[in-house]
């Protein structure tokens, strides 16, 4: 079952209880959890091959309405959207550096409906401060300073990053003193190494080379699937480092790799399935 399955399937509990008066709010904590999803695959940051390391502090920004009604359950509402996002990274094989919060804040320039998600990567220690997303392009942008000395959402960390630590001695480059050693190249493709992605469908293959690619049943969609389970814009691929898909609200949605989802990271081979279509996403440098 989908982590963003059994989200939904724990606020059905409340639905009827603490929650039922909030659900009238435009804004849906489904839609909120989707965003944080979202928030972890933009800001991932692959230290090596076998970790990859995601934010773990969030604040959700909210029009006033919408944050009357949502922060008297705030508690409630951050514990399982914490969870939410431990099950996500979890299924991703993402990492943290400290424990995961979530947050609610007033933003007093969106209207009701709206909202705007910022991260940053906090280390368990309070003495280190780990490196911060932007908000989106469409936030405010004139904000105060943080105070010296304190980190805050959408500024500069409060210090730099600690410096790898020195190898033990006699440990640098075979034949050279100690002091010549040098850290380890990063693992993985080089920064400007090309990427290649196409689909696959029914044996055809359609090259993928814009940011975004919309497929769906309707003519002006960049792939055309001729499938009556298949919506007029179903779903939308975005490229990028990891690429995505997202639902753009079918009717009968959208399964990956054998989860239904809304939202999925895609990796070369992962298999999209929409209607009785079968896609089979590529990629590959070079």
């Amino acid at each position: 079952m989908g982590v963003m399955k059994r989200f939904e399937q724990r606020l059905e509990g409340l639905v009827n209880g603490t929650f039922a008066k909030v659900f009238k709010s435009e804004v849906q904590p489904v839609e909120i959890a989707g965003a944080l999803q979202r928030e972890c695959d933009n800001n991932a940051t692959i230290w090596n091959r076998e970790r990859t390391v995601v934010p773990n502090d969030f604040i959700v920004e909210l029009s006033t309405p919408d944050y009357e009604r949502l922060s008297p359950y705030s508690g409630q509402l951050g514990d399982e959207l914490s969870g939410l996002v431990r099950d996500y990274a979890k299924q991703q094989r993402y990492t943290f550096m400290g424990p995961i919060k979530v947050h609610l804040e007033k933003a007093d320039d969106l209207d009701t409906g709206l909202y705007r998600v910022r991260s940053r990567t906090l280390a368990s220690s309070s003495s280190q401060q780990g490196q911060q997303s932007d908000p989106a392009p469409h936030a405010a942008p004139n904000r105060p300073s943080a105070p010296q000395g304190q980190g805050g959402y959408g500024y500069p960390p409060a210090s730099p990053p600690p410096m790898p630590a020195a190898p033990p001695p006699g440990s640098g480059r075979p034949g050279g003193p100690a002091g010549d050693w040098r850290p380890p190249a990063a693992s993985g493709p080089a920064p400007d190494a090309q990427v290649r992605r196409w689909i696959e469908i029914n044996g055809n293959r359609h090259q993928i080379s814009r940011p975004t690619l919309v497929m769906g049943r309707s003519t002006d969609a960049d792939v055309r699937i001729d499938d009556p389970g298949v919506s007029r814009r179903h779903c939308e691929i975005r490229t990028g480092t990891p690429s995505t898909i997202q639902d753009l609200g079918s009717t009968n949605g959208i399964v990956v790799d054998g989860q239904h989802t809304t939202r999925a990271t895609l990796r070369d081979g992962s298999r999209i399935v929409v209607g009785s279509t079968t896609i089979v996403y590529r990629q590959a440098e070079g």
